[in-house]
């Protein structure tokens, strides 16, 4: 039978875990930050299946989700900019102007509907998120007279676009990239950034 210093060590010991998971929760909370002290539904979805993955595919997944995150920030900051931008000058049905080639309006019509034949859950209710990076470009430099007072040069913008669009497939596609492959992909970034006025 336990005797009773040892009980109370352990109550304590228990105690302060508890404490120490409520600061944290509290600190999650004020600075809106996830600490992952706790496994949430799909986290624990994930520790079921994760672990029988080798270790050397998990490490470079690992890896490779800081490239699938940049390009998400920065694929979504671009469609963004395009509505936001069209929007301003064509107003919320800009997408049905003539501002967008019907060729890409076509192609995106073909995607929803595949989409929808599959049974899947739609991605989006905006077009937009449904073009390629290529449509993007496209979109971009065919309103030149819109976006030329947003980017400093119209060939500077073709050019990054289309090194994003060639970076964008082995991320996009579960495939790792070589360390100068990460380089180049952190410069032309970069060059996005700069083609701004």
């Amino acid at each position: 039978m336990m005797d009773n210093k040892l009980k109370n060590h352990i109550r304590a010991f228990g105690m302060s875990g508890y404490l120490v998971t409520d600061e944290l929760r509290s600190v999650e909370e004020q600075f809106n930050i996830e600490l992952g002290h706790i496994l949430s539904g799909s986290e624990q979805q994930e520790a079921q299946y994760y672990p029988q993955f080798e270790q050397s595919v998990r490490a470079e997944a690992a890896l490779m989700s800081q490239h699938y995150e940049l390009f998400y920030c920065l694929e979504t900051s671009i469609r963004k900019l395009i509505s936001d931008t069209l929007a301003d000058d064509s107003g919320p049905k800009w997408w049905e102007s003539q501002r967008v080639p019907e060729k890409i309006r076509s192609d995106v019509l073909s995607r929803i509907q595949r989409e929808v034949d599959s049974g899947i859950t739609r991605r989006s209710d905006n077009e937009i998120d449904y073009t390629t990076f290529g449509e993007l470009s496209v979109i971009i430099t065919g309103n030149w007279e819109i976006f030329g007072a947003i980017f400093s040069s119209r060939r500077a913008v073709e050019r990054v676009m289309s090194s994003l669009n060639l970076l964008r497939g082995p991320i996009a596609h579960c495939c790792p990239i070589t360390e100068d492959e990460v380089d180049r992909l952190n410069l032309t970034v970069k060059d996005w950034f700069r083609t701004m006025a």
